[in-house]
């Protein structure tokens, strides 16, 4: 009887760990993200961040929903230097952002290029609603002096 007891305990515990798993939230920014446009709250592109080895966080474009007048095709006419020209689709926009030791949702110290005017800005993110958006901030000097989009997760571009 004593037997049936410890499998029970030892069953009911593993249940247990495996719920707490299944119901703590993704904080990784890690996957695919749908970037929203400020003005016209349209949808603009679908990103794919991923992390290196270093440990740091990257983020490419994989689609981008174009302008009018534009398609899949477009080129950043206004990066510089090896972006100068290149498509948008597949360029690295998100760079070497490193996650913040006091706030595991929150990745800072990176970089963000904006393709449609071809501006590096420093950048900070911030995963929040259980890890289905992320809070990007794109800034010049500190934080205070830039803006915050809200980007969607989905579950596959």
């Amino acid at each position: 009887m004593q037997k049936i007891i410890k499998i029970f305990v030892v069953s009911f515990a593993l249940l247990f760990v495996k719920l707490s798993f299944a119901l703590t939230p993704n904080l990784s920014p890690v996957g695919y993200w749908k970037t929203i446009d400020d003005v016209t709250g349209q949808p603009k592109a679908i990103l794919q961040i991923f992390e290196t080895g270093n440990q740091r966080l990257y983020g490419r474009i994989l689609k981008i929903y174009p302008r009018p007048g534009y398609d899949q095709n477009e080129v950043c006419t206004a990066c510089s230097g090896d972006k100068h020209n290149k498509r948008i689709v597949g360029m690295v926009i998100m760079m070497d952002l490193k996650q913040d030791k006091d706030n595991p949702d929150t990745w800072i110290d990176g970089q963000i290029l904006d393709p449609k005017n071809g501006k590096t800005y420093h950048c900070k993110i911030r995963v929040i609603d259980a890890g289905q958006r992320l809070n990007v901030r794109g800034y010049l000097g500190m934080p205070l002096f830039g803006r915050t989009q809200t980007w969607l997760r989905v579950s596959a571009p």
